[in-house]
């Protein structure tokens, strides 16, 4: 299916500015995004006409609009991704014993949409609604990695974005491109008690159709309990897991 220019350059500024924790400027959007400026002033106008982006003179930024946020409320109410994903899951926790979570990436933080608690375990603190640092989770990780460069460094502009729950985790943006660089070789991400004290996660990413992350697939265990082949074969199914949720969204299976 051929893609349309204009609709891929509209739907990258949208996405570039959902993922900011504020308004931008035209010109760190251009740059960014890796779009002329004269192009990105055009479709700046007009998403704005139509109420996606609202243009703050004063501060010379832009940030999303009205139409973005109601766009947004549809798909809470619709829940599509969620319907998909959540079959596949339940199959992941049936082959691995263990709990397994979906979230999705919202600037520097995951947000889990779902999650599937294996018979007979507790509670996780990545209960459905619940944001943590993307650095320091396992799915955040996994989507971190298959971002631009340029878009994880606007993340994560200096050592103050970089949360530390239990004195454990990359603490600068150096730390953090090495780590995703490891991920992405290994085409799965793995945190250490980073986010809950005695606990692992193993994470994969799931792709759009143009290889953008849109959700990040995990599995959480009591890392006592899990010696390290076992670990890899969590690993696998995880990944295969994400395989299948990228296949089912028409996504573009990840290349290391």
């Amino acid at each position: 299916m051929a893609i349309v220019p204009a609709a891929a350059q509209v739907l990258a500024i949208l996405r570039y500015l959902a993922g900011q924790l504020g308004p931008a400027s035209a010109a760190a959007i251009s740059r960014d995004v890796g779009l002329p400026r004269s192009t990105t002033y055009h479709l700046l106008d007009t998403l704005a006409q139509d109420g996606f982006v609202v243009h703050l003179p004063d501060e010379r930024r832009y940030g999303l609009g009205v139409s973005a946020f109601e766009l947004a409320s549809g798909y809470s109410r619709q829940a599509p991704f969620q319907r998909l994903a959540r079959a596949p899951l339940t199959a992941l926790v049936d082959r691995t014993g263990h709990s397994a979570h979906l979230a999705v990436l919202h600037g520097r933080e995951v947000i889990y949409v779902i999650e599937e608690r294996a018979p007979g375990r507790a509670p996780l603190v990545t209960e459905v609604g619940v944001r943590l640092p993307a650095h320091l989770t396992a799915s955040g990780r996994a989507m971190l990695a298959r971002l631009p460069v340029a878009q994880v460094r606007a993340l994560f502009p200096d050592p103050s974005a970089f949360v530390v729950r239990h004195g454990i985790g990359p603490g600068s943006l150096s730390a953090l491109r090495h780590l995703l660089v490891e991920v992405r070789r290994r085409g799965y991400a793995t945190e250490e008690g980073e986010v809950t004290p005695g606990f692992s996660s193993v994470a994969a990413p799931v792709l759009d159709h143009s290889a953008h992350p849109v959700a990040g697939v995990a599995v959480t265990y009591p890392a006592a309990e899990v010696p390290a082949d076992q670990q890899a074969a969590i690993a696998e199914q995880v990944a295969r897991t994400a395989r299948d949720l990228t296949l089912r969204i028409g996504g573009t299976l990840p290349v290391p």
